[in-house]
């Protein structure tokens, strides 16, 4: 037999530095720990590529095939926090128009908990004007005249509804597929984990805020839960600096910048071949990130390249932090790659409070939001983006055919039916699905789940929403929790 020792001393150390170099190449260049090797598996029993796999291994966003064909590519979820009335925008009731005033029927309520409103609160009939619009004839309220003229391309669904009747949970329910504060997922994060993301100088999942505040329930809306952290939903800020602490300080040239990023990423290296931690992995491509971001950010948020026109059509005001300024950079996102844009606009829990009534409030959101996401849909139709986007537009919940006991106009929370929107990527555009009983409490044909809008919304994007799992403290984890179905009658 070979004596290995029988080699001179030479030999071993050089073998040793060999060992070295290889080790400190494999880890530092394939940043594999424990979280590249779930990304590996994680599409059930379709295979990766090997090329892929070496993809995600140094770039954790790199694009991989889903479980089938793609029909959209990239997602703007135009959140509506609060909770929009769909009888005073969607789902007029001629009935509801006639009992004005009266109490509702006991059937309707005698095992119901409100979070505000008693059992025997009064109806109340919407005090807007509906029409027919667009050859779908689609029924839309009057305090949306812009999204009328977009009629065509929407599928609007006016029998969705959930299991929660709080903010802060229902707002976790839609985004993570649960409602306990209990470190979920959220759906952009399942999402550029599953299928990563086109966009290597930008986050694959970016938020944008508008509004007063941020939404009940704040980050754990866009966290990525027990996914490695570099899946989370990173949040831009309006202006010339949309990260905090993205620009160099001062004195600090690029080349300098990128000495430092290459020194911290050789030590971060060393400590993932280690303890083979994915969240060492996550660091490393968040410093080469960040310094990629420190050109494309700013140049994202620069307004400076778009027609007057452009601005006027979104009514985009420069300098000036507002929805219509996030539509744009939504459209301005995914033009450049980015699988997941989520806008939260705030401020429609209208109960009938000072503010928060269905009156002015109301109107002024709509007058926020109408015009701006009826230009977004257009645009991405001139552009020939709208057929790999898929927008998604609603709340958490509804608001309840009954009126609160204040001194103005309003609703309390709803989860029996609800009205929601999608346009582009794959959507059957220009139908209504499902409707509400004849006072608008309960969906009654067709309905929709959120789990269901979840498993559409991944089916879309080629993802099977049962083969999207995650082990973590010893059980399979998905987005839908234990329920949902695709629903086919969205689907082009």
């Amino acid at each position: 037999m070979h004596d290995p020792n029988s080699h001179p001393p030479a030999f071993h150390d050089r073998m040793q530095t060999l060992r070295a170099i290889t080790r400190r190449h494999f880890f530092h260049d394939c940043q594999i720990g424990l979280g590249s090797l779930a990304l590996a598996s994680l599409l059930g029993d379709k295979p990766v590529a090997t090329a892929a796999e070496n993809d995600r291994r140094t770039n954790p966003f790199a694009p991989q095939q889903g479980h089938h064909t793609a029909k959209a590519k990239n997602v703007i979820f135009l959140f509506m926090a609060g909770g929009p009335s769909q009888l005073e925008l969607f789902d007029y009731k001629p009935k509801l128009q006639e009992m004005d005033g009266q109490v509702i029927p006991e059937s309707y309520v005698k095992t119901k908990r409100f979070a505000f409103i008693k059992r025997d609160a009064k109806l109340l009939a919407t005090r807007r004007k509906f029409s027919r619009v667009g050859q779908s004839g689609a029924l839309i309220g009057d305090l949306l005249p812009h999204l009328q003229t977009v009629a065509d391309d929407l599928c609007v669904v006016k029998s969705m509804h959930t299991d929660v009747f709080n903010h802060g949970p229902a707002k976790l329910f839609v985004n993570t597929g649960s409602p306990q504060f209990m470190g979920r997922p959220s759906m952009g994060a399942w999402v550029t984990y599953g299928i990563g993301s086109e966009s290597r100088d930008l986050p694959g999942f970016v938020v944008l805020q508008s509004g007063p505040r941020g939404p009940r329930g704040g980050s754990p809306l866009w966290a990525s839960g027990f996914l490695p952290t570099t899946y989370q939903g990173v949040p831009f800020r309006s202006g010339a600096e949309p990260i905090l602490d993205l620009a160099n300080p001062p004195g600090i040239d690029a080349t300098r910048q990128k000495q430092f990023v290459d020194a911290v990423n050789d030590l971060n290296a060393l400590r993932l071949g280690e303890t083979h931690d994915p969240e060492i992995a996550t660091r490393i491509a968040a410093y080469e990130m960040a310094y990629r971001m420190q050109s494309s950010a700013p140049e994202l948020m620069s307004l400076t390249g778009e027609t007057a026109q452009t601005l006027a059509s979104y009514g985009v005001e420069p300098g000036k932090a507002s929805f219509a300024n996030n539509c744009l950079l939504a459209r301005r996102l995914v033009e450049r790659g980015v699988r997941f844009v989520q806008l939260y606009h705030t401020d429609w829990d209208h109960h009938g409070n000072a503010g928060t009534e269905l009156g002015k409030s109301l109107e002024d959101r709509c007058k926020e939001v109408d015009q701006p996401m009826a230009s977004l849909v257009k645009d991405l139709k001139a552009r020939g983006l709208l057929d790999s986007t898929l927008i998604v537009w609603g709340g958490e919940f509804g608001r309840t055919p009954q009126g609160e006991p204040r001194d103005m106009l309003g609703r309390d929370h709803h989860i029996e039916g609800y009205t929601m929107w999608l346009a582009g990527g794959g959507i059957k555009a220009g139908q209504t699905i499902g409707e509400t009983d004849e006072l608008g409490y309960y969906a009654v044909h067709d309905k929709v789940h959120v789990h269901d809008l979840q498993a559409t919304i991944l089916h879309l994007l080629g993802i099977d929403h049962l083969k999207l799992t995650f082990r973590f403290q010893g059980r399979d984890y998905r987005l839908t929790d234990v329920g949902g179905h695709v629903v086919d009658q969205m689907l082009a």
